[in-house]
Formats: C-alpha cells, sequence, structure tokens
C-alpha cells in the first residue's frame, strides 16, 4: 500500500486554527469527564467498528483507518525495538517478507539500539520498499534543537526525505507536555519540519500513567493543537491496572485520534504469567479501536504469528472478552506483569535525561 503524499498546507494551518483548536478544548473538557464512567470493554466495542473498521484486502491482512487522517494502515505493524536482534541481513528479509505480505505500518526511534534499528530499517527501505510503507519514528527531545538535531539524524538513518509520522516518545513525566509545548521547546522544531515537508503527521507516545496521557491532550487543546496519533500500552492486563484503555482509549476515538497500541504482550511479561496465549493477546488489542497493534518481530516465526493474527481475527463478543479478562484479573492488579508502568526497565530517558535536550 502507497503511502500517500505530504499533508497540504491547508491541512496544517486547520490544525493549527484557534477556532477549531476551541472546539477541541470543548470536547476534550467535556469529553474526559463522560469517560471516566466507561469502566468495561463492551463499551467500546461499538466505537471500535466505527472508528477502526478493518478492510480485507489480499493475503488476509487488515487494515484500519488512522484516526481523521484517513490513512490506511495495517492492523498489525512491525515494531522498531526488536530489529537489532538477528543480523542485519536477516533483519533486511523478516522487514521485507513483512511488508510484502501486507504490513504497511513500521514504528522505529531515534534512540533505539544507538540508532541501529533505524539504520536496519532504512537499508530493508531501499529499492523501493519505502514506497510501499506508512514510516514512523520517534524523537526524545524536549527542546528546538534537541528535537531537530534527532528528526534530522532519523532521517538520514532511514534514507528518506520524510516521514509519515513523528512522535514524540516517552511522554513518562507530568512535566514532558510544558516542556514541549513551551516556547523553545520542541513542538517548534517539529512543526517547523511539517512545514518543510520532512513529515506529515504529528503524534505522542508513553506507557507510564494514562494521566500524563490526558495531560498531554489537555495541554495540546489549551495550545489550539491536535494530534494525529497517540500510542499507548493495551493489553489484556491494561484492563485492570492503571488503564490506558478505560482512562485515555476513549478520549482518543472521541477526538478522532489514530490509536497505536503496543505492549500486546508486555514485551513479553504478560506471557510469563501463563494465563494468556501470544494470539489471543494480539487478538484482544485489534479487537479495542486500535488502527495498528505495533509488535516485536525478531524472527520469520513470530512473523508469520503476526501474519496468523490479522488473517484469523474476528471481532470478540462481550462474552469472549468477560471470560479473557476473568482470567486475567487476579495476576494484573499490581501490575507485576507491565513493568512499563511499574518500574524504570523501559524508560530510556530516565537512563539517559541528557536526550531530552
Amino acid at each position: 500500500m502507497r503511502a500517500s503524499n505530504h499533508n497540504s498546507k491547508g491541512d496544517r494551518e486547520k490544525a493549527r486554527d484557534p477556532d477549531h483548536g476551541s472546539v477541541t478544548r470543548r470536547s476534550f473538557m467535556k469529553f474526559v469527564l463522560a469517560a471516566g464512567a466507561v469502566t468495561g470493554v463492551a463499551a467500546l466495542l461499538g466505537a471500535r467498528a466505527r472508528a477502526a473498521e478493518a478492510i480485507v484486502q489480499g493475503g488476509g491482512m487488515l487494515y484500519r483507518t488512522l484516526g481523521r487522517t484517513g490513512e490506511k494502515v495495517s492492523a498489525i505493524g512491525m515494531g522498531g525495538f526488536h530489529l537489532n536482534r538477528p543480523s542485519e541481513a536477516n533483519t533486511i528479509r523478516i522487514i521485507r517478507s513483512a511488508i510484502d505480505g501486507g504490513i504497511n505500518f513500521m514504528d522505529n526511534s531515534w534512540d533505539y539500539n544507538e540508532g541501529i534499528s533505524e539504520i536496519r530499517l532504512g537499508k530493508a527501505l531501499r529499492d523501493g520498499y519505502r514506497q510501499k510503507v506508512f514510516l514512523m519514528t520517534k524523537i526524545d527531545g524536549r527542546t528546538k534543537a534537541s528535537a531537530t538535531r534527532q528528526l534530522d539524524e532519523s532521517l538520514q538513518r532511514l534514507q528518506t526525505d520524510h516521514l509519515d509520522l513523528l512522535q514524540f516518545h516517552e511522554i513518562i513525566r507530568m512535566e514532558d507536555p510544558d516542556r514541549i509545548f513551551a516556547p523553545g521547546g520542541a513542538l517548534e522544531a517539529v512543526l517547523a519540519a511539517q512545514q518543510a515537508g520532512k513529515l506529515r503527521y504529528i503524534g505522542f507516545t508513553g506507557h507510564k500513567d494514562p494521566q500524563i496521557h490526558l495531560k498531554m491532550l489537555r495541554v495540546a487543546a489549551d495550545h489550539q493543537f491536535h494530534f494525529d496519533t497517540v500510542q499507548m500500552p493495551l493489553n489484556v492486563m491494561d484492563a485492570h491496572f492503571r488503564s490506558f484503555q478505560h482512562q485515555v482509549l476513549p478520549v482518543a476515538v472521541q477526538e478522532q485520534i489514530g490509536v497505536l497500541g503496543m505492549k500486546s504482550m508486555g514485551d513479553p511479561f504478560i506471557l510469563k504469567s501463563r494465563t494468556v496465549t501470544p494470539m489471543e493477546c494480539l487478538h484482544y488489542a485489534m479487537n479495542l479501536p486500535t488502527s495498528t497493534v505495533i509488535t516485536g518481530i525478531d524472527s520469520m516465526k513470530i512473523l508469520n504469528q503476526a501474519f496468523e493474527a490479522a488473517r484469523t481475527f474476528k471481532p470478540m463478543s462481550e462474552t469472549e472478552v468477560a471470560e479473557l479478562l476473568s482470567r486475567t484479573a487476579k495476576v494484573a492488579v499490581n501490575g507485576k506483569y507491565e513493568l512499563f508502568k511499574t518500574s524504570d526497565h523501559f524508560d530510556s530517558t530516565m537512563k539517559h535525561p541528557e536526550w531530552l535536550g
């Protein structure tokens, strides 16, 4: 599936239009209050059908609409962190096999494996493969200078003149939104890059606490800015503990923000609970109103598992969802298997605060 052209100037102006921003603020505050009443998956099933309607194409891959962008992305996305695990030659083979099989959403980050993940993906996207994917990477910089430098390095490593999506990475501190939106903050760099055609859409990621995500959305609304995407943990245990599903997902759906699910298997600690299978983890996340579920793929075996998840996915009934959640409820209550929420195990910018700028 070929990526479409850059955002038009009109679209970029609309994203910063004061009247549009005022509507965003009103609807955000109204819906964030209503979202507190959402306590189960069943209430989101209708939203999933509307906001993430699947299109079946050749080979069994599913494509969903990415929020209000109108872009079609594969329901399974290829994670970037694991791309350093096989040899470089095997990594390139796996990436190209994924694309040939219909996976068009490519995830990465400036800080993954000291740039190796981006370098390998850039090599894999040669020979016409870049035109077949929706390419996303992330930056850690919170200042205009650090964000500019990291974005330019990412473009060089990925061997492309533009990204389809750039996301602010690891929004895991309550002060992160304020720094990004402050004068001289990272948003200024990203908007300038968007205007220059270096990127098309803008989003953010985080894995620590849904309240931090909600603050990011609130601060954005206060600045008349609407994110195109938001990435968050969505899995069978998140539903029970410090839940992005219950607190952030309804707001994203209401605001027509493309939802990128991650950590469906807890990378891979959820599987160590021995309560669910990999396929159940993927199908659960796909059953939510996600545009794509990003999963780590470091072998042809795991790639085939991802293809199988797309090929066999069917919307789950309320009974099926309830049964799956009943199996995970007891072990999920204290976040034992969601270490990204309860420890700094996954917090690269905590270990390297200099990356923030």
